[in-house]
């Protein structure tokens, strides 16, 4: 018995080693000042055994800042529950942005990216709303996808009641959001309805990239490329293959993305979605669609979130504030 209990035991203690060896490998290449103590807390893969716990940690509320009032509305036929971000100094009518919260299609709320999307509006002045769009793998996809747009509309149907410009509107999201948004900015092209920009932070736009066997650097922290086998299985309802996805599923597929709204696209070459976003965002230069491309070396998935003091992550937010300022809060 003693025998088994060491043998047990020293299975253990060689499981941490290797853990905490893994780690350190792939913290060196992390930039200095994105580095956190918090970063092996956030290399646990996401799978469907621990999909309830996430959940949890992403019901937690973040708070909007004390400039921006919060209100709660129940939008279009399908009553999608959305926060309506109104900054107290604006003019009127203002600008307006979706914002799309992340979470990999299968986790996230509008509370917990509150923070984000108060410092945003306060920013800028402008108006937000931000859906609780349905989750996967429950939802699976158009759901999501349906929510936002529904909400889209919403916001441009009471556009007089709301105080905003329906003629300034973008849409700006990251991780899944940011497929979301690119997939909002493309239904958008396609139904004739005018968006000034769009907005991809560190977007999940390709199914295939689920199905590549050697992610090098990428992926170790936050979203992994287990994480996202599972995300975009569940958001699609079956397992990504490279013949095929349902149209805007997976925006990264789509073949023209000529006319689509003037994009900013900032990534960390760390981070698992890094490929898939500078091509997508090369894509769109070829294309003629005006495209602002920032990669971050040394940076993985969310360092933006983790370390948002950190030089190059004020540099990012202040790239992509500018890119609002001159497509969103231009008039004409």
């Amino acid at each position: 018995m003693k025998r088994v209990a060491a043998v047990l035991g020293l299975a253990i203690v060689a499981a941490i080693v290797r853990s905490h060896l893994r780690i350190q490998d792939a913290l060196v290449h992390v930039a200095p000042e994105l580095r956190s103590p918090i970063l092996p807390y956030v290399a646990t893969p996401l799978t469907a055994n621990k999909l309830g716990a996430f959940r949890l940690i992403f019901k937690f509320r973040t708070k909007p800042g004390s400039e921006v009032s919060v209100t709660q509305h129940c939008v279009g036929e399908s009553s999608v529950r959305a926060l309506l971000f109104t900054p107290f100094q604006r003019d009127t009518p203002s600008p307006a942005v979706l914002w799309i919260h992340g979470g990999g299609y299968v986790v996230g709320t509008p509370e917990f990216e509150a923070a984000g999307t108060g410092r945003l509006v306060s920013d800028l002045g402008v108006v937000a709303v931000s859906p609780d769009y349905r989750l996967a793998p429950e939802h699976p996809y158009p759901a999501g996808l349906d929510d936002c747009m529904t909400t889209l509309r919403w916001m441009l149907s009471h556009a007089t009641d709301l105080g905003i410009d329906a003629g300034r509107v973008a849409v700006i999201g990251a991780s899944a959001g940011g497929g979301l948004a690119a997939a909002v900015a493309q239904r958008c092209h396609d139904e004739g309805i005018a968006l000034r920009a769009q907005v991809l932070v560190y977007p999940m736009l390709d199914d295939r990239c689920a199905l590549r066997g050697d992610h090098g650097r990428q992926g170790r922290f936050a979203w992994t490329p287990e994480s996202n086998t599972f995300g975009w299985t569940a958001y699609l309802g079956r397992a990504p293959r490279m013949s095929d996805a349902p149209e805007y599923a997976a925006p990264a597929r789509r073949v023209d993305v000529s006319g689509l709204a003037p994009a900013w696209v900032g990534v960390g070459e760390l981070d698992v979605f890094h490929d898939e976003d500078v091509d997508y965002a090369e894509r769109l230069r070829e294309a003629g669609v005006p495209c602002e491309l920032v990669t971050v070396p040394g940076m993985y998935h969310g360092a933006d979130g983790i370390k948002s003091k950190a030089p190059s992550m004020r540099e990012f937010r202040a790239s992509l504030l500018e890119h609002l300022r001159t497509h969103l809060l231009a008039d004409g």
